[in-house]
């Protein structure tokens, strides 16, 4: 027999977490897991930094509301997700210009260099710095959002991959490992596997595609002071930043890949130390580890959120791209928003009000596409 909720969320990483913990205790949820453990593909190989200059408008407003919302989070608890890190681009004028944003202020080299002193002096003309940055201490976000669906009633199931879905009636009817549940909206939160669960379900698929991006922790001679900012080269080859006394250190790379357990290709940060090592006085002697995860894109760079508008009660909560966590919190509180709305207008649960901050939210991005379109 299968198992009846209102709402069930199909991924198990920070958009399908966030989400569960935002709608926790206002309607029945099941969340799904394909792998063994949550957040096991791209949310656990995080570059682990909010940037509120990184990112096309709609991602800057919704990483300002994100730290709102954690900031809050935060407030009432002794362990920060947020530590204070600054963020600084350099490169050429023309590079940081066309990536500098309102959250960013032009600095000089010399300033840049103070900030930095590993860098190697004359090996960029132009830097940025964004002051309003934040280290985000991901494996704890991740864990507070389970312990709040938990503690409301949420049920999670890992280790169980939807193999099918359909729509029946005013609802779906969805099977995920040995488990068979009905929902009356089905969440799509499956990362980079969103448009083959679309697939599955018989949904138009919206050619989201993944990305790979690599990144290592790599021991070094001379470690960044603590106050450290996280630096990106402008032109999107590489970044780097404090990782203890080691440094955290990524080519930037953005390779199309199909949906998979994305692993380094041989070269890529072999390539990056040697770089590095050019272009300040670190001295990485040694890659400690290194992974690759996979950021998943829509054409136009933007989140995907809202109910598909061909399949009733389907809804894409996809796309984030490079961007899941520190759009996360604002993503969830607008989708719950959004959910809400739909399962009240179906009778089954109390409709968000109106002056939440969910629905300001959706109002004040209204400008932009938040609902799936054809």
């Amino acid at each position: 027999m299968a198992a009846h909720y209102d709402v069930l969320i199909v991924g198990g990483g920070i958009a399908g977490l966030s989400l569960a913990s935002a709608l926790a205790g206002t309607c029945s949820v099941a969340l799904v897991e394909a792998e063994q453990e949550l957040a096991y593909h791209t949310s656990s190989r995080s570059a682990r930094q909010l940037i509120p200059s990184y990112g096309p408008p709609v991602v800057q407003e919704l990483t300002v509301r994100t730290l709102e919302l954690i900031a809050a989070r935060d407030a009432g608890l002794p362990e920060p997700v947020l530590t204070p890190r600054s963020f600084m681009l350099i490169g050429t004028e023309e590079a940081v210009a066309a990536e500098a944003s309102g959250h960013m202020r032009s600095i000089t080299p010399a300033e840049a260099l103070e900030l930095c002193p590993a860098l190697v002096p004359d090996s960029f003309t132009a830097a940025g710095l964004d002051t309003g940055s934040f280290g985000c201490n991901a494996p704890l976000l991740l864990a507070d959002h389970r312990q709040q669906a938990l503690a409301a009633g949420v049920d999670i199931i890992t280790g169980a991959r939807v193999h099918s879905a359909q729509r029946l009636g005013s609802g779906w009817q969805v099977g995920a490992g040995m488990e068979a549940f009905e929902a009356g909206v089905l969440v799509n939160a499956a990362g980079a596997w969103a448009d083959e669960l679309a697939v599955i379900s018989g949904v138009e698929k919206l050619g989201l595609q993944p990305y790979r991006r690599t990144a290592a922790i790599a021991a070094v001679e001379r470690p960044l002071p603590p106050q450290s900012p996280m630096v990106a080269a402008a032109d999107n080859t590489f970044y780097f930043r404090r990782e203890g006394d080691d440094v955290l250190i990524s080519p930037s790379e953005s390779v199309p890949s199909g949906p998979e357990d994305a692993k380094p290709r041989p070269g890529d940060v072999e390539r990056l130390v040697a770089r590095l090592n050019e272009l300040t006085t670190l001295g990485i002697t040694e890659v400690r580890r290194a992974w690759t995860g996979l950021r998943t894109e829509a054409a136009d760079g933007v989140p995907v959120a809202g109910f598909d508008a061909e399949a009733p009660g389907f809804y894409w909560l996809a796309g984030q791209g490079g961007y899941g966590f520190q759009t996360s919190s604002a993503m969830a509180e607008l989708a719950a928003g959004q959910i809400l709305a739909g399962l009240e207008s179906e009778g089954n649960v109390a409709q968000a009000a109106d002056d939440s901050p969910a629905s300001r939210t959706a109002e004040a991005l209204a400008a932009t596409r938040w609902s799936v379109r054809r």
